[in-house]
């Protein structure tokens, strides 16, 4: 393993960024140009981890094939990395292989976000050999859907249906063949659940409306009666804690508060570290700012709810790599509500400013350093020789 984290760290460590770190957290070029890191961002614990076994499958099995189910991380440069060590991808656009074609004692690296109970039993009817990379704080939100099923309580999960998390935790949700789940992504959507449980509806109507996002033969009239809120662990902590609220109230008001209990649970799951860069980006945002950089994979959860934090207070660039500044007139950034890339010009202001930075858990320190660089480069400033002052 040492020599698997000095390998990942010659791709993915930055001195740059450890040295602005050290200064607090600030790189500045008087008259021209300040940059201020947030306190907490780019790679977690988890994502290390992941990334570190993932590495060190190599290294234990170098002539043998080895494929991974999906993205290690959501990180397009890391699983470029992934990609060039011959590790082959079993799903994706570009994926290598399928699950099909995989044989006895083949190599499968789980990612980080886990994967299906259904996709587990395959994998291991063939005899294939596990690298697990999940993280721990996936797999804590894993054993409280499966105490509510072993209750019959219906998991509500607030989440992204189609994420790779949420599919695999809700996967743990009907394990057990009698679990149900239902997940909700917006406020809208978990108020709309909680006045059908205050006053009922249209069942076809519900059942439409949440298509993809329940488990097989779910009956909003009769899952609907015991409740336990979990999460996707990258969600922004405040909207998950306003979901169970407005679930609570509604199973209060239903039920009454003295049986209360036995119709609605709640267990705060959100990942630690998640938590740690949306706090930190909180208290940068209270700073004066003139613009902010997210950097991160644009299909990265938690990259994602750092963008809206920003873009709730002020003109936020929410962009994968460095190169995405074109220049000083033109950046190329992800617009979440169109959910695709966007050109927006004069994005750099004349004159003294200051711009906030973030990343993602899933975001490495080489890239951060690449956009820090890229800044100042485009104020006609060495970053070499300011930090020689």
């Amino acid at each position: 393993m040492a020599a698997v984290q000095a390998q990942v760290l010659s791709h993915y460590q930055s001195e740059l960024v450890d040295r602005i770190r050290a200064k607090g957290h600030v790189l500045s070029a008087d008259g021209l140009l300040t940059v201020k890191l947030a306190k907490e961002f780019g790679f977690c614990y988890g994502v290390e981890r992941a990334i570190d076994l993932a590495y060190a499958a190599r290294k234990v099995f170098p002539n043998q094939p080895i494929y991974i189910l999906g993205e290690i991380i959501h990180n397009p440069e890391v699983n470029d990395q992934i990609r060039a060590m011959g590790i082959k991808f079993l799903s994706g656009k570009e994926k290598d292989a399928d699950l099909a074609d995989l044989k006895a004692n083949d190599v499968v690296i789980i990612p980080a976000f886990g994967t299906e109970v259904a996709t587990m039993e395959i994998l291991r009817a063939k005899g294939c050999q596990f690298v697990d990379t999940t993280c721990g704080d996936v797999m804590s939100v894993w054993k409280r859907v499966r105490q509510y099923a072993n209750e019959s309580v219906t998991s509500i999960i607030h989440g992204k249906a189609w994420h790779e998390e949420t599919k695999a935790t809700s996967s743990r949700a009907t394990a057990n063949g009698g679990g149900h789940y239902l997940v909700v992504f917006t406020l809208a959507e978990t108020d709309y659940v909680c006045d059908y449980i205050v006053r009922g509806g249209d069942k076809v109507e519900f059942l439409e409306k949440f298509k993809g996002a329940y488990s097989a033969g779910f009956d909003p009239d009769v899952h609907l009666q015991a409740i336990g809120v979990a999460n996707q662990t990258t969600m922004l902590r405040g909207e998950t804690e306003d979901v169970q609220r407005r679930l609570r109230a509604a199973m209060e008001k239903k039920y009454g508060p003295v049986d209360l209990e036995k119709h609605f649970r709640f267990f705060d799951t959100i990942c630690g570290a998640t938590q740690d860069r949306q706090d930190a980006l909180e208290k940068l945002l209270t700073e004066p700012l003139d613009l902010l950089l997210v950097i991160g994979g644009y299909n990265s959860s938690n990259t994602s709810h750092l963008a809206e934090m920003g873009e709730a207070k002020l003109p936020t660039y929410f962009i994968k790599n460095a190169p995405k500044m074109v220049s000083d007139r033109m950046i190329v950034h992800y617009n979440q509500h169109l959910h695709q890339e966007v050109e927006t010009r004069d994005w750099l202001p004349p004159g003294k400013i200051t711009v906030g930075i973030t990343a993602g858990a899933s975001c490495p320190n080489n890239l951060i350093e690449d956009a820090i660089r890229r800044l100042f480069e485009l104020r006609g400033v060495s970053v070499q020789e300011l930090l020689s002052n």
